[in-house]
């Protein structure tokens, strides 16, 4: 549903935006620009102020380290940004964060992850 709403935003400027459920890399392909974006929907970063960025599951790279998309769009119920995949390597490096092992709600296996502070990630993308 969230991934509809982001391509909808997409095709206004890019017709030709298309969602791709086959490839696990992206999910959404925009022929216009070459370009693939992930989309993360985040509803509890409004409870804890953190978004989470996924880099490690089930001993195998997940998330930042197993996406091949060119920017993330990021969703917490208020506001969609969007920003390149590098700006988000960027953010952690200037942050200096250390990623955190955690059982998530419906999991029954710790995964590794960033816990970035949502108004700070935000920073190094912009609004759709």
């Amino acid at each position: 549903e969230i991934e509809e709403f982001v391509v909808s935003i997409l095709r206004k400027k890019y017709p030709s935006a298309s969602i791709i459920n086959a490839y696990k890399g992206y999910d959404i392909w925009i022929p216009e620009i070459d370009s693939s974006v992930e989309v993360k929907y985040d509803p509890m970063s409004n409870e804890t102020g953190n978004i989470v960025i996924e880099i490690e599951m089930y001993d195998k790279p997940s998330g930042l380290m197993a996406s091949t998309a060119d920017y993330w769009v990021f969703y917490d119920d208020n506001m969609f940004v969007i920003m390149p995949t590098k700006n988000i390597f960027k953010c952690i490096f200037d942050c200096k964060l250390q990623y955190v092992e955690f059982v998530g709600n419906g999991d029954t296996r710790a995964k590794k992850a960033f816990l970035v502070k949502k108004d700070i990630l935000f920073k190094y993308g912009k609004v759709l």
